[in-house]
């Protein structure tokens, strides 16, 4: 039994495999980079902002006393 071709076999569906994951990753191809730039810092500004209030929002509880949470 003479396994030639099994590894050339698997690699192949490997690379299918791969390229398969990889196909759905960069779905917004016909952005520029600095509009792609642009839009993952407005996101991040956004993500920010909302943690910003979680904090405050948390930090304005700590203020009362223990008896008034």
């Amino acid at each position: 039994m003479t396994r030639g071709n099994q590894r050339e076999l698997a690699r192949q569906k490997n690379l299918k495999k791969t390229q398969e994951i990889h196909k759905g990753k960069r779905k917004e191809d016909s952005l520029s980079a600095s509009q792609r730039k642009q839009r993952d810092s407005e996101i991040m500004q956004q993500k920010q902002k909302a943690a910003n209030e979680r904090k405050s929002l948390q930090a304005g509880a700590n203020d009362l006393p223990l008896w008034r949470r």
